[in-house]
């Protein structure tokens, strides 16, 4: 067994623990099912999903189901923590919504990009190792825990507060951060479908006022969830304000931006234009001239 291999099973039970830490926060003051908590249920399913589908994956050595599982795994949790909560408020439903309508869009767009490119090639190296590939999986689940634990909170909470000036604003946020990612991830797509760009890197539209605007957008949606989140939070519920900062850690120093940038370094470093486009584009937050 390789040393990777050895760090993947290490790595899968500390997984685990964390998510069943956040599980056991978020569930005070909290629906429960004969005395079990919704929100830990929620959680629980999070993992099973991608172990469940982890199995026919080995065994076929693809990777074409994983952000499909991600993204279903956000919809089916989410809309179980909505029927299974009684008396959901309307800043629970909005939250809800939010989320489902986040999972379906990213989540068919990866599926799209995956299947018209056949695989990914993160992956390649990876699938034949069974504590890699199954570490995969499991970190996954607790990338939808962590994402959605302020959402999954605040829908199952037993503390309800009117729609305030937290909900317009928190909307408003998201709004402007879907929006944003929606559009930077068209514009690259119209970019790679033309074949005049092979080989080029796109620095028009949004991406010329940001190298990644894309996840600008998807940080400022979470950002904006929280927001909602603030009035209904309590005790232990806090240590779910995690999700936003998570989520801007693992784009910004995680799987998200340091491999991107290595990956345009390798392709295009040392050329004048490219060298001049990131001197003069901002990493992440947009220049706004």
């Amino acid at each position: 067994m390789t040393t990777k291999s050895r760090n993947a099973l290490i790595s899968i039970p500390i997984v685990v623990v964390v998510g069943a830490l956040i599980a056991l926060a978020g569930s005070q003051g909290g629906s429960t099912i004969g005395g079990i908590s919704v929100f830990a249920i929620g959680v629980a399913a999070a993992f099973v999903i991608q172990w469940l589908v982890f199995i026919p994956s080995f065994a076929a050595q693809t990777e074409k189901f994983y952000d499909f599982t991600g993204a279903l795994t956000y919809i089916a949790i989410t809309i179980f923590l909505v029927l299974a909560s009684p008396g959901v408020d309307a800043r629970g439903l909005i939250l809800a919504a939010m989320v489902v309508f986040w999972a379906i869009r990213l989540g068919s767009f990866l599926f799209l990009r995956v299947m018209k490119h056949g695989k990914d090639d993160r992956f390649d190296e990876i699938k034949p190792d069974f504590p890699r590939f199954l570490n995969t999986w499991t970190v996954q689940g607790l990338w939808v825990v962590l994402t959605a634990a302020l959402a999954w909170v605040a829908i199952t909470s037993d503390k309800k507060v009117g729609l305030d000036w937290f909900t317009v604003v928190g909307v408003l946020v998201w709004a402007v951060g879907i929006a944003i990612e929606i559009a930077a991830d068209i514009q690259k797509s119209a970019f790679k479908a033309d074949p005049a760009n092979e080989g080029r890197y796109i620095s028009t539209g949004l991406w010329s006022k940001s190298r990644h605007p894309n996840y600008f957008g998807e940080i400022t949606l979470w950002v904006g969830v929280a927001i909602i989140t603030l009035p209904v939070l309590q005790g232990w519920q806090w240590a779910a304000l995690i999700s936003p900062v998570f989520v801007a850690l693992l784009l910004t120093k995680g799987s998200g931006v340091p491999l991107l940038e290595a990956k345009a370094d390798k392709k295009w470093g040392g050329q004048a234009d490219y060298e001049d486009y990131k001197k003069n584009t901002p990493v992440l937050i947009p220049k706004l001239k």
